[in-house]
């Protein structure tokens, strides 16, 4: 029987901030009650669109350093957006940092959230 996926969840210093970053760039509902989680000051839930972010505290996080082999960011999000500036303009304003610009024009820029994960935004800028 194949599994159902439940959650992808992040490891971060401060669960709720990391929930409310994505908030800000997904839309849906910080910490959603839920019967399959708890949400505490270790754990934060991001609901949106059927689908479950979950964001747990690690005290002694390293968050990698994108592109450095050393420290891998061994996953990343790809998010496809319509309107590139806006999000652009939320992950900045929301703590996030531009890693790439993608000066070359592949198509999408790579970010980092207030923890240090990478992350991609994907559209027409």
């Amino acid at each position: 029987m194949p599994a159902t996926l439940q959650c992808i969840v992040l490891d971060c210093p401060e669960p709720v901030v990391l929930a409310r970053f994505y908030q800000a760039l997904l839309g849906g509902e910080v910490d959603r009650p839920d019967p399959r989680w708890r949400v505490d000051e270790d754990w934060s839930t991001l609901h949106v669109n059927g689908m479950v972010l979950g964001f747990q505290r690690a005290p002694d996080h390293q968050p990698p350093r994108w592109p450095n082999p050393g420290f891998p960011q061994q996953f990343h999000l790809d998010f496809e957006v319509d309107d590139f500036r806006e999000s652009h303009h939320a992950v900045l304003v929301n703590g996030g940092r531009l890693l790439d610009p993608d000066l070359g024009g592949r198509g999408w820029r790579v970010y980092a959230d207030p923890a240090g994960h990478p992350f991609c935004l994907l559209g027409d800028y």
